[in-house]
């Protein structure tokens, strides 16, 4: 029988965790970094007792934290004979030989897909910090719209939950200032659905979205799916725009918000009015991908504009699983866009709006936010600390209050082969050459900050020194 895992590693790394959090999930994460890290696949758990002991836990909170790595596939038990570790394989492309019949617009997105299945995991760009998010207030607010009285949150909704509406409203203003009409704004399921309901309603088939490199790739892929021909210019902080090296018409422009992502400074609205004067697009859509509370100013949106668009979410800002955003259009629009969206989508999930509406109402959205982007603007520091002294990295994305950073290295680097590495050693990072143009020929990683805090960071931001030291060496 195989003898059970040795305990130190898993002390340090129970240690590591904050204590803000609660001791289930600290036992829970202590355990995934020695699964993925310290322990040899299929290695045996000591008994639970033994555990507890260690741990200073409870039998019901080590159970909590052992069901949900078994739920995830990092803890395989066999009934009355033990627990074993079992990490996750690296997915392999599927053969050619035996790949389904998909459609053209399905393999171009999958030649370059950018959706992993790990969602999770240190340095995992686009996922914020969802172990201090305030759930206690959230289930709270929850339990206070779901009374007999608000069975018609229960139903299908039109455009959105009116209330919500308004506190985005309110809070386009307080944080952009921006001004817009209630009835500009219609809800969505996430940025995503909002950029695919543009994409329908505002583009034919084959007609030109322009796009700026690097590009976001998950806006990339939407425009590819509906046939747009995806058109990209190389965007840099200092110089702008390159040149356009087409005249075809362009019928929409699609570009980050006031933060650039996925390199992570701040975006130049003279850079892009020179290029919409340039390209003369119908439309002009922004995607506030990552707001950092701090440079809404640098937005060409404008809500008295018959061609300006803007789309935004609060996945980044509060946590991923709520798929809420919102997308403000033109007056003309509007009716077109709710009746398209009804039509392809249905629209829904009251319930989940009214809490929002609740939670930006009461104030909860701007303390909670007000707290979390001081903490991401300390983690982007030690980042950039250990970063700038790597050699071979040539630029670093200065610290903000983002949830993501980007690093740049000389010309010539191979980003995939470096992202592989790292996912060897469960470093969640993704290259950035993929989402460049052609004649674009940045080389580096974007990374995120939400996944990790205080000492853990610190520790996992030196092993990521150490390893991009050493690859970037070979």
């Amino acid at each position: 029988m195989t003898a059970p895992v040795p305990l130190a590693a898993l002390r340090k790394r129970f240690q590591l965790q904050p204590e803000r959090l609660g001791k289930s999930a600290r036992i829970e994460q202590a355990l995934r970094l020695a699964i993925l890290h310290d322990w040899p696949d299929g290695s045996r758990l000591p008994s639970h007792r033994t555990l507890c002991r260690e741990l200073g836990a409870a039998r019901d909170t080590l159970a909590q934290a052992v069901r949900r790595l078994r739920d995830e596939g990092l803890l395989v038990t066999g009934q009355g004979q033990g627990t074993w570790t079992r990490r996750p394989r690296l997915s392999q492309p599927p053969s050619s030989t035996h790949s389904p019949s998909l459609s053209t617009r399905a393999r171009s997105i999958l030649q370059t897909r950018s959706a992993s299945a790990i969602q999770s995991g240190a340095f995992m760009p686009g996922i914020p910090d969802i172990t201090q998010f305030p759930m206690t207030k959230w289930r709270e607010l929850y339990s206070s719209v779901t009374v007999p009285r608000n069975a018609l949150l229960l139903s299908y909704s039109s455009g959105g939950y009116g209330p919500l509406k308004r506190a985005i409203r309110d809070f386009l203003w307080g944080w952009r200032r921006l001004t817009c009409d209630t009835e500009q704004i219609i809800i969505t399921d996430g940025t995503h659905n909002g950029i695919e309901l543009c994409a329908l309603a505002l583009t034919d088939a084959g007609d030109r979205v322009l796009m700026e490199s690097p590009c976001y790739w998950g806006a990339r892929n939407i425009f590819t799916a509906v046939g747009a021909t995806v058109e990209r210019v190389a965007w840099h902080a200092d110089t702008g725009h390159a040149p356009r090296r087409s005249n075809h018409p362009v019928q929409l422009a699609y570009f980050t918000g006031s933060h650039h992502y996925p390199l992570s400074v701040p975006t130049s609205p003279a850079h892009r009015v020179a290029l919409c004067d340039a390209a003369a697009p119908r439309f002009v859509l922004e995607d506030d991908y990552e707001f950092t509370g701090q440079d809404g100013a640098n937005l060409l949106f404008d809500g008295r504009s018959p061609q300006h668009l803007l789309v935004g979410s609060f996945s980044k800002l509060m946590f991923p699983g709520l798929r809420l955003g919102y997308l403000v259009a033109p007056r003309e629009l509007v009716e077109p866009l709710n009746q398209l969206r009804s039509e392809v989508f249905r629209e829904g999930r009251l319930l989940d709006q009214a809490v929002l509406a609740q939670f930006l109402a009461e104030g909860e959205l701007d303390t909670w936010y007000a707290r979390i982007q001081r903490d991401y603007l300390a983690r982007q520091q030690v980042m950039h600390d250990q970063l700038v002294r790597v050699p071979g990295v040539v630029h670093v994305s200065p610290p903000s209050h983002s949830i993501s950073l980007c690093v740049q290295f000389a010309p010539g680097v191979d980003d995939r082969r470096i992202a592989r590495k790292l996912l060897q050693a469960h470093l969640i990072t993704r290259p950035l050459s993929p989402v460049c143009s052609a004649d674009d020929f940045r080389s580096g990683l974007i990374l995120g900050v939400g996944m990790l805090s205080g000492r853990l960071l610190a520790a996992e931001a030196n092993r990521l020194r150490l390893a991009l030291t050493r690859l970037l060496d070979t």
